[in-house]
């Protein structure tokens, strides 16, 4: 039997392992599309700027999500100086904080063990360090949701700790400043009050002394028990630290008045919430895309252990009411995203971290049983075939790819660049595996996770990166303009702004492609030395194609340069006229 002294260092070990791994890579990559160059440019903007309350790209207002996020970016990118090494920083220091928050938990609600396995769940659980290695909103989003079920927890099930449980409505409301999910760790709420009678006492209302009244049971209640009128206020606390942000936006769209504020405010408290939920507009799934072909990817293996084990753990829920308060929680967090239309795989990633003390429980209470051991025997095969595949593979891409299928010939470049780290990576799966052969399974599982994100941070990224951003076409098109030349775009993406050498002018990223060329082809005619970047995907009827310039692909698109001699005598009128100029500073974001 492992004494506790030692299964908290094992802990803290993994802890540092897995918050090292969430390091690695800083510095070695610039951001990648889709959401990455977003945001960083967002943040890159109020540091320039000095503006941080409305949010703007290219000098265009940015609506689909609150600022909390993008001012964590800007605040690294201020702190640091160099956007490389500060756009993953918010990421990082989040899933670290989720990290540290599920491993208390598990010491405080079960034991030392279900801590350690709680953080190998995490570590090996691709969703986990996916985000984590990415400078998205969600990341964050997931520490303050965690860490409001956090405060719900330590009241509810260790309490009374009236101060968690107001901090877990402070944390929600930075987290719906975050991101409009943040309020989720309210659903626990539910399932708290329906097993109240089976949870620790401080969860249920106090019984009366011996021989006393119902009144007397009724203030015993009220004099610091968990559930109590005081848990009224953190409604107003919440709404509180909202208001933070919330009012002085308000103010200044009403003191201002003008019609950009206007529709800002609209588009982000009314269309990308409510709206977007009821009526998504993006990445309709049906609605069992979660459970039939997310969940199996992204959370892989914890629906086969879950399966495997499922006997041991509807008995482990019948005895532990706590159990049943978490899963129920993940449930629930499942049923209200499953309800919208639109469904990402990242919707789900706050529900992980309750979901991983879960699993833990199952494992400390069901791994030496039979169906166990035949799961650790199945992982024993199917890991070091993996890491077999990964030899082989990268072997075949680095000395005969031209055996590879077609496709992966398409991207011969990006083929050639990652086949020795696929390699490296697979002979070093085989050592981890061989060492820890005699290991629990969660510890291989743990082990060769932050193994393969170490080589992919350290190895992979750095030589993918060059094929990931537009460095060399906007360099390119720093060699085909003329002198004292403006350049303008249409249907853009967000890296050619963070790439951008020279003042950029656009027509809304927002409006469709048609506006957007009817208000360039304006631009153009007022001015003799105005050029334009432009895809060769949209159908143009403003501009003559066949005397651009070709610049060559970025983001899998094919990009050309227009100049005076392409502009059409007529052209449509915009139904709105718009314009936004951006004029970069370069320090601390190009090389």
């Amino acid at each position: 039997m492992t004494s506790d002294a030692t299964v908290r260092r094992q802990t803290l070990f993994w802890l540092a392992a897995t918050a090292l791994v969430l390091f690695a890579g800083i510095g070695l990559r610039y951001p990648w599309p889709a959401d990455e160059p977003r945001f960083a440019q967002i943040a890159r903007e109020m540091v320039e700027s000095g503006q941080w309350l409305f949010p703007t790209r290219g000098g265009e207002y940015y609506p689909d999500k609150p600022p909390v996020f993008m001012w964590l970016s800007a605040l690294f990118f201020q702190l640091v100086g160099n956007l490389k090494l500060s756009f993953l920083l918010p990421s990082v220091l989040a899933s670290i904080g989720t990290l540290w928050l599920v491993h208390d938990l598990g010491r405080r609600l079960w034991n030392p063990q279900t801590a350690l396995f709680a953080v190998l769940v995490l570590a090996f659980t691709p969703q986990f360090l996916l985000q984590g290695k990415a400078a998205q909103i969600d990341a964050l989003v997931t520490f303050w949701i965690t860490l409001g079920c956090y405060g719900l927890l330590r009241h509810f099930l260790t309490g009374p700790h009236w101060r968690w449980y107001f901090v877990s409505w402070v944390a929600m409301g930075l987290g719906i400043m975050t991101k409009g999910v943040g309020f989720l760790p309210l659903l626990m709420l539910l399932p708290l009050a329906l097993w109240s009678h089976a949870l620790p006492p401080c969860a249920a209302p106090r019984l009366p002394p011996e021989g006393g009244t119902a009144p007397a049971a009724r203030q015993s209640r009220f004099r610091g028990a968990c559930w109590s009128w005081r848990l009224l206020l953190g409604l107003p606390v919440m709404l509180a630290v909202i208001a933070l942000w919330l009012g002085p936006m308000l103010w200044q769209v009403h003191s201002g008045g003008t019609d950009t504020m206007l529709a800002y405010r609209n588009d982000l408290l009314f269309r990308q919430t409510g709206e977007r939920f009821v009526n998504a507009w993006h990445h309709v799934k049906p609605w069992h895309y979660f459970f039939t072909q997310a969940i199996p990817v992204v959370w892989f293996p914890l629906p086969i252990i879950m399966l495997v084990l499922i006997k041991p753990l509807v008995a482990l829920l019948r005895q532990d009411a706590k159990l049943r308060v978490l899963l129920a929680w993940v449930g629930l967090v499942l049923l209200f995203f499953s309800i919208s239309s639109g469904k990402r795989e990242v919707y789900i990633f706050p529900a992980l971290p309750m979901l991983s003390l879960v699993v833990a429980v199952l494992w400390v209470n069901g791994r030496e049983l039979p169906l166990a051991k035949r799961l650790d025997g199945f992982f024993r095969w199917l890991m070091p075939g993996i890491a077999a595949f990964l030899t082989g593979l990268g072997l075949l891409m680095w000395l005969a790819p031209e055996r590879l299928p077609g496709k992966l010939q398409d991207y011969a470049d990006i083929v050639n660049a990652v086949a020795a780290p696929l390699t490296g990576l697979g002979v070093a799966l085989i050592a981890v595996l061989l060492w820890l052969r005699r290991s629990d399974l969660f510890v291989r599982l743990a082990a060769a996770s932050l193994v393969g994100w170490l080589f992919v941070a350290l190895l992979v990224w750095p030589r993918v990166d060059p094929y990931r951003t537009p460095q060399d076409m906007m360099e390119a098109v720093e060699q085909h303009l003329p002198p004292g030349a403006e350049l303008g775009l249409i249907a853009f993406k967000e890296q050619f702004l963070l790439f951008s050498q020279r003042p950029l002018t656009h027509f809304s990223y927002l409006a469709p492609l048609l506006q957007q060329e009817q208000n360039a082809w304006i631009w153009m005619r007022e001015a003799p030395n105005r050029h334009l970047l432009v895809p060769t995907d949209g159908e143009l009827g403003c501009f003559d194609v066949s005397r651009a310039v070709s610049l060559g692909e970025a983001h899998r698109r094919e990009w050309v340069l227009l100049g005076p001699d392409a502009v059409r005598p007529t052209c449509g009128t915009p139904a709105r006229l718009q314009r936004f100029h951006y004029q970069p500073v370069t320090n601390g974001v190009l090389p």
